[in-house]
């Protein structure tokens, strides 16, 4: 049947961004949910090209998953979706695996047809138990409701932006075929901040740079990286749920216009050797009535009171939740002092080894940065464990706490081992959540080399939780 005959929705890269950044400001301004509703279901109703609403949702490891439902299947059955948790690692045992996926309405996005596929539009779910109830190994829904709350309670709006590294290798299945290839293959060695207009980084990176706006992220700049064929693009700070989903779909979009130029987006921590690895440094700042309460013009670098307590309290944590930002056992690798790794547990204006960095700031911009994080962490558990420690977390008697001679661990074995006897991590993810997620942690560790070495092993990457397959772990 010729493509001519078919009448599925595909819209201009304009329009796109001027639906995505009017549901944008529905979301900042928090325009009630049954009004949302009402208008989404009504515009899938009379949008007669769209036939079908893909559900995002993600895993307690942070792998995005997708289901397609048929569009008028949505719009009468949307209250009573349910799936097979067992099936998703970290979820439901098989004796009680239905759960139910109930619609974020303000999380609506409609996405560019050439890498999304037309007549589709994307939103995220929250996933319930069968009862209704938020499920606890849903992390998103677990940061939604301590944001809320904190907002409700205090008037507080948690706000975050991620800087997010990543590597563009040569193949569209490197990462799936290291352990047959044993290399990782660049597609361009120019440089910091150098690359030459239409070779493969470049193509990429202006590619995603216009899907992103498309998509409503308000791009802020975007550059190759120091290591070769590295990149970031940066796009503005938003509310934290909202941060969080811009991390999965940046991440989605950035592998989707990669295999569709035959070459693998790989948010491996350290996928090379001797060369920078790739973080996802977290832009975090508290404002309540649109004022910055990080911001002091008289304080120390310009940092409020209430935001230096944010930092002690995320320092006096920060072993506790080192597992939750370096999730795998690659991650581990980036933290070498060699290469700019911020593996120290204190805080500076300057030092970019410092676990945490103080940027140069106004009454806009004043923020904190926590640099110790994985590109392949879950985002949500890195929004909830950085804004739940720094509001809620204890302060350590530790003389000189900002500046003292601390490390966090070079392996995830430490790590695992300071997470599950860290009393923090039992009061931020409950005991049910933090002994899965550590399973989880302990299995791929135990799949892997206990030494590191001076070269990156196959079953690191193998088993890695953004990279396994199914067939292969069930093999075990």
């Amino acid at each position: 049947m010729s493509g001519d005959l078919r009448n599925f929705l595909e819209l201009t890269y304009e329009e796109l961004e001027e639906l995505n950044l009017k549901a944008k400001e529905q979301r900042k301004n928090r325009v009630e949910m049954h009004k949302l509703q009402e208008e989404r279901i009504k515009y899938l109703t009379d949008e007669k090209r769209i036939k079908a609403v893909t559900v995002l949702f993600s895993d307690v490891e942070g792998r995005l998953h997708m289901l397609d439902y048929d569009k008028k299947f949505l719009v009468k059955s949307w209250d009573n979706l349910t799936f097979d948790g067992s099936s998703i690692r970290g979820f439901t045992a098989q004796r009680e695996s239905d759960l139910r996926l109930a619609m974020d309405w303000g999380a609506f996005y409609w996405a560019p047809a050439d890498f999304f596929g037309a007549g589709k539009v994307l939103i995220f779910g929250q996933v319930t138990d069968k009862d209704g109830s938020p499920y606890s190994a849903d992390l998103r829904g677990v940061l939604k409701t301590y944001a809320e709350r904190r907002h409700k309670e205090d008037g507080f709006t948690l706000n975050a932006a991620n800087e997010i590294e990543g590597f563009l290798f040569a193949g569209a299945d490197a990462e799936r075929r290291f352990h047959e290839t044993g290399k990782f293959e660049y597609v361009n060695t120019g440089g910091y901040y150098h690359s030459l207009p239409g070779d493969p980084l470049r193509t990429f990176i202006d590619t995603v740079a216009e899907v992103q706006r498309a998509m409503g992220f308000q791009n802020e700049k975007d550059h190759p990286e120091v290591a070769p064929s590295q990149f970031e693009i940066n796009y503005g700070y938003g509310e934290v749920v909202a941060a969080g989903d811009q991390i999965q779909l940046y991440k989605l979009i950035c592998r989707q216009v990669a295999t569709k130029m035959g070459m693998t987006a790989s948010f491996l921590p350290k996928p090379v050797v001797g060369v920078n690895g790739s973080g996802m440094h977290t832009n975090v700042s508290v404002s309540k009535g649109g004022i910055n309460l990080f911001w002091d013009s008289k304080g120390q670098e310009k940092l409020s009171e209430m935001g230096w307590q944010f930092v002690d309290r995320i320092l006096t944590h920060g072993n506790d939740i080192c597992l939750a930002l370096n999730p795998s056992v690659n991650a581990f690798r980036r933290l070498d002092p060699h290469f700019e790794a911020p593996n120290q547990i204190k805080a500076s204006a300057t030092d970019r080894g410092s676990m945490i960095r103080i940027p140069i700031g106004n009454e806009k911009s004043m923020r904190v940065e926590v640099r110790s994080v994985a590109p392949d962490a879950n985002p949500y558990l890195v929004l909830y464990s950085v804004f739940k420690t720094g509001l809620d977390g204890d302060t350590a008697k530790i003389t000189n706490l900002r500046q003292a001679e601390r490390y966090l661990p070079d392996n995830i074995y430490t790590a695992l081992e300071d997470f599950r006897k860290a009393e923090w991590t039992t009061k931020l993810l409950g005991a049910d959540v933090k002994a899965r997620y550590a399973d989880l942690k302990q299995a791929a560790a135990d799949r892997c080399p206990r030494a590191l070495g001076t070269f990156v092993k196959s079953p690191e990457v193998q088993f890695h939780h953004e990279v396994y397959n199914q067939y292969l772990w069930n093999a075990f």
